[in-house]
C-alpha cells in the first residue's frame, strides 16, 4: 500500500523564513522551498542581495509515512504561535509523468513552435525547437522568454548572425538559426547555462552554427540581429557593451524587464540605439531599437 508524502508548511515574513527552513530541516525535510505567501512583487536584487517576500510560506517535505504530529509539536514549542503551521499529505503518484505533463508544445508568432521532447507539434509546417525543461532559465513559459520568441519570428533572420546575450538554456539562439539565421553567438556567464545551451544546440542539430562563450569577448565582430533576455539592472550596465556587439542599423530586443522599469532602459540604451517600439505581456516588456 502506498503512504502519502508530508508537507510542513510555515507562514513567516522575510525576517524568520530562513530560521523556520533550518529547523525544517533539522527536523528531517527532505527539501525545503520558499514561497510568495501573497502574490507580493519582488524587483530585482543587487548584487550579492538575496531578497524573500515579506510573507514567505517555507515548506518542508518529509519522507513517505512519516508521523507529522510530533514534528509539528516540537517546531511549536520553538516558534510559538505567531507562526501558523499546517499539514499538508500528498498522495504517492508517478512524480516524472505528472511533471512531463506540465509541458505541451507551444507556439510563438506565426512560425515558431517550442516543443519537449515526449510531444509533437500539431503543426507539419512549424519550425520547431525541441527543448527539454531544465536547470537553465528559458523555457519559453516565461512572459519574457515568450516576448523574444514572438519577436525573432517576426524577424527575416536569412542569412544573419545573431547574437543572443544571456543565453540561459540558448532557446532564443537556436530558435534564431531554426528561423534561418546562419550563425549565432550565446554569451553567458553561467557555466551550467553554456552546457545546457550546447545540449539544446545539439538536439536541434544546429551545434555546429552556435558558438558559444563564457562571458563577453569584445573581439567578437558585430551582430546582424542582438537580443537579451536578462534583468533591467544588468541590461543597463551592459549598454556600452551590447552597442560594441553590434552592427549599425541592426535590431535589438532587450526583454526581462518589468513595465516601470523601461523608462531607465530606455534612457541607458538611446546613448547608442533608437528606441524602435515594445510589446508588454503579464507586467514584464520587451524593448526593441536599432543601433545607431
Amino acid at each position: 500500500m502506498k503512504q502519502d508524502w508530508i508537507e510542513i508548511k510555515a507562514r513567516c515574513n522575510s525576517q524568520n523564513a530562513d530560521h523556520v527552513s533550518m529547523l525544517l530541516e533539522q527536523s528531517g525535510a527532505l527539501a525545503v522551498t520558499y514561497q510568495d505567501a501573497e502574490d507580493s512583487p519582488i524587483l530585482e536584487p543587487r548584487p550579492g542581495e538575496r531578497r524573500l517576500w515579506p510573507n514567505t510560506e517555507v515548506t518542508g517535505l518529509f519522507a513517505q509515512g512519516t508521523d507529522a504530529a510530533p514534528i509539528v509539536s516540537a517546531l511549536r514549542q520553538q516558534l510559538g504561535d505567531s507562526i501558523p503551521l499546517a499539514e499538508v499529505r500528498l498522495e504517492d503518484k508517478d512524480w516524472i509523468r505528472a511533471w512531463m505533463d506540465q509541458f505541451k508544445p507551444m507556439r510563438f508568432g506565426k512560425r515558431l513552435w517550442i516543443c519537449p521532447s515526449w510531444h509533437q507539434v500539431p503543426d507539419p509546417k512549424a519550425v520547431t525547437v525541441m527543448l527539454d525543461p531544465g536547470l537553465a532559465f528559458g523555457t519559453g513559459t516565461h512572459p519574457t522568454t515568450a516576448l523574444c520568441l514572438e519577436w525573432l519570428d517576426s524577424q527575416d533572420l536569412t542569412g544573419k548572425k545573431v547574437l543572443d546575450y544571456g543565453c540561459g538554456s540558448g532557446i532564443l539562439a537556436v530558435a534564431a538559426l531554426k528561423l534561418g539565421a546562419h550563425s549565432a553567438l550565446g554569451i553567458d556567464i553561467d557555466e551550467q547555462a553554456i552546457s545546457a545551451s550546447r545540449d539544446n544546440a545539439r538536439r536541434n542539430q544546429v551545434d555546429e552554427r552556435l558558438q558559444l562563450s563564457l562571458g563577453a569577448d569584445e573581439r567578437t565582430c558585430p551582430s546582424d540581429l542582438t537580443v537579451a533576455n536578462i534583468l533591467a539592472g544588468p541590461l543597463a550596465e551592459l549598454e556600452p557593451q551590447i552597442a560594441k556587439l553590434t552592427k549599425k542599423g541592426a535590431p535589438l530586443a532587450l526583454s526581462g524587464i518589468l513595465c516601470a522599469q523601461a523608462p531607465e532602459v530606455i534612457a541607458a540604451y538611446q546613448r547608442d540605439f533608437e528606441f524602435v517600439d515594445q510589446a508588454e505581456k503579464e507586467g514584464w516588456i520587451r524593448l526593441t531599437f536599432k543601433r545607431c
